[in-house]
């Protein structure tokens, strides 16, 4: 394994203001020596940077860290690490090259330097994940579509229905036959919610409708209704919006994940 090099070949990269301020902060202690704040085209200078061997902190969701560098691994012996953070700098996540790379050695200083809370998923087992679906759809929309849609969303997670804790949405749908069907099905509860309370999430959605904000009052329904309810199963950890809304004729669907720590 190569030693830490806190200085050299080290980017960070941040998406919100949140996650900019906190990148300042990692370069201020001298565990990353570059940030870089919304570059464009992000994925490509994502990519590019770790083709060319630069040890990278994402500030992100790790959906978003894992989508965009999927095409560009080879294996755990020539990756560089790359090191994911919350834009609220809770939890550091050594992502990519845990052991052979590094990521766990600098993840800890990471941690360290920021008081955040250290998540070594190659080492750890007690992190328990529990998974919402976020639900929206035209009125009267059958189970049978709705069901297709949860799983085909579910399915670019590798996630199968069993693993829902459930199923949310606003609360104009809270008589929504198909919906209530189909949790019962699931055996899993479905829970609505406002479209104010929606609103608290808007920040984190990664799509913002104004045609929806007209219609029900909020900018989103399956990303805000994931988010909203996952954050109540575990009110001590922060909710990650991990698939975002996928939407065919009739509905949409979104899965936030939270950690039981």
């Amino acid at each position: 394994m190569e030693p830490v090099n806190k200085q050299a070949n080290s980017v960070v990269i941040s998406l919100t203001d949140q996650g900019q301020q906190l990148a300042s902060r990692l370069v201020e202690a001298k565990v990353v020596a570059q940030h870089q704040h919304r570059p464009k085209p992000f994925t490509e200078t994502v990519q590019s940077l770790f083709n060319s061997g630069q040890r990278l902190i994402l500030i992100c969701a790790t959906g978003i860290a894992v989508r965009t560098l999927a095409p560009a691994l080879t294996d755990k012996y020539q990756d560089p690490p790359v090191l994911v953070l919350d834009e609220h700098g809770q939890f550091v996540i050594p992502l990519l090259s845990g052991h052979e790379g590094g990521a766990n050695d600098w993840a800890r200083e990471v941690a360290e330097a920021i008081n955040a809370q250290l998540v070594i998923t190659s080492a750890q087992t007690y992190l328990k994940p529990q998974y919402v679906a976020g639900m929206g759809c035209e009125r009267n929309c059958p189970k049978s579509v709705l069901r297709e849609i949860l799983e085909t969303t579910l399915q670019q997670a590798h996630l199968t229905v069993d693993k829902l804790s459930a199923i949310a949405s606003i609360d104009v749908k809270h008589d929504e036959v198909g919906l209530i069907e189909l949790a019962k099905e699931l055996n899993i509860p479905f829970h609505t919610y406002s479209a104010a309370h929606l609103r608290r999430v808007e920040d984190l959605l990664t799509q913002r409708s104004d045609i929806v904000f007209k219609e029900v009052g909020c900018y989103g329904v399956a990303e805000a209704a994931a988010l909203v309810d996952a954050a109540t199963l575990i009110t001590s950890a922060d909710p990650e919006l991990i698939i975002p809304k996928h939407k065919n004729r009739q509905a949409t669907c979104a899965v936030a994940r939270i950690y039981d720590y």
